[in-house]
């Protein structure tokens, strides 16, 4: 695993935490709701229920007071009655017992019920413009129900309406206005403040739920990481020397060719050979042989500066080197490089036949665009270090890639 996809993983997780939250915030701001809605219908079928039991006594008589008037529109014979101790009583009936318990609901509740028709027999009871379409709508038969959040600038307020039907003992009242049982005479709206909480509770535990899952998918995503790079080193790293393997080499010079090929640029490549390796592992030893062959892989590696070159060891005591985007005249200059820096390690060598220190013979080639094969472009490499072999070790030679 990548660091990427770390950070990947990450944003994922954050994202799923978010679409969480905003599920579950807007979960609970549709239940708030809800319990508006059915505080709403509640309240109404209250109201109604109030004035149907209104109704079927024919009205209740109440006395006459500062708060409870004759009822002006109430065109009855038997509206207003005295007892016999000389009480005035006047009838209430169901309208005017809902204007009553509006007018003590919005006093200790803040709680209005308003009761209203397109054709009012009070004028109070003339609809706003919100219940104006209410009612339209119930009477069209759309809607039996009508509701609506109004924010007057101070409170965000719920607005619950729903239909009145004409029932029998309504007609005492209403017949006069052509009204038959089960028509439609008006509504009754309910509203009252409404609070949408924001659920703190819920935010802040998927914001640490955020917090602690990053925290958890660096940690051991980076533990991942760090054991998908040690995988991938052993898959691509030389055991012994700690460079390049010949499975690398032989991945990466097959990109770099194709590359070359299609671009038209240069491309050499030299293979490094240690000079009588085998006498050296006779005369110290295969443990000195494997020191020597590390010191000699490590200053190989430490003399490629630019990005791109890289040496791989190529099998045994042999090191190939690719030089992308380098021509003859820079590859001969870096062989050269290689060669001396071998030297100046001043490794003790008595039983080789050049020099008393450990020496290595380069082969170069470099492939420039003609229509050659990579097999044979390494063939090349191959003879050019054949030809450094032959003509006495610890030298650099070059034969050019031409198509054969």
């Amino acid at each position: 695993m990548k660091r990427f996809y770390i950070w990947e993983s990450i944003i994922v997780w954050i994202i799923i935490i978010f679409i969480s939250a905003f599920w579950s915030v807007s979960q609970v701001y549709r239940s708030q709701g809800k319990i508006y809605l059915d505080n709403g219908r509640s309240l109404f079928n209250l109201i109604v229920t109030t004035r149907e039991w209104n109704s079927r006594l024919g009205g209740v008589y109440a006395p006459i007071s500062d708060k409870i008037q004759s009822n002006p529109y109430l065109d009855l014979s038997d509206r207003d009655i005295t007892t016999i101790k000389g009480e005035k009583l006047t009838l209430v009936n169901p309208a005017y017992m809902t204007r009553l318990i509006a007018e003590l609901a919005k006093e200790r509740d803040r709680v209005n019920f308003h009761i209203t028709s397109l054709k009012p027999i009070r004028p109070a009871n003339a609809p706003e413009a919100w219940e104006a379409i209410a009612l339209k709508t119930f009477e069209k038969g759309r809607e039996q129900e009508y509701v609506e959040y109004f924010n007057d600038g101070k409170t965000l307020f719920f607005r619950y309406m729903a239909p009145l039907v004409t029932q029998q003992s309504c007609l005492r009242c209403h017949e006069k206005q052509g009204y038959k049982v089960g028509d439609i005479r008006g509504g009754i709206s309910v509203s009252f403040p409404a609070i949408f909480s924001a659920p703190w509770v819920i935010i802040i535990s998927h914001i640490l739920f955020a917090i602690f899952g990053s925290i958890v998918i660096f940690k051991y995503g980076s533990k991942l990481n760090n054991a998908m790079q040690v995988l991938e080193n052993l898959s691509i790293l030389d055991g012994l020397t700690g460079i390049f393997n010949r499975r690398y080499f032989d991945e990466e010079i097959t990109r770099e060719f194709l590359y070359s090929k299609r671009n038209k640029h240069p491309l050499s490549i030299a293979i490094c050979d240690i000079d009588n390796f085998k006498l050296y592992n006779d005369t110290y030893g295969h443990l000195a042989g494997d020191e020597c062959l590390k010191a000699v892989a490590q200053t190989l590696r430490s003399a490629l500066k630019r990005p791109g070159d890289f040496v791989a060891r190529y099998g045994g005591e042999e090191f190939s080197i690719v030089l992308p985007h380098t021509g003859t005249e820079g590859a001969l200059v870096i062989g050269d490089l290689l060669r001396t820096n071998i030297e100046s390690l001043r490794l003790p060598h008595k039983s080789s036949q050049v020099s008393n220190y450990v020496t290595v013979s380069i082969g170069i080639t470099t492939y420039s665009g003609d229509d050659i094969s990579l097999k044979s472009l390494l063939n090349f490499a191959d003879k050019s270090l054949y030809t450094a072999k032959s003509k006495g070790k610890n030298r650099v030679e070059y034969i050019t890639a031409t198509v054969e």
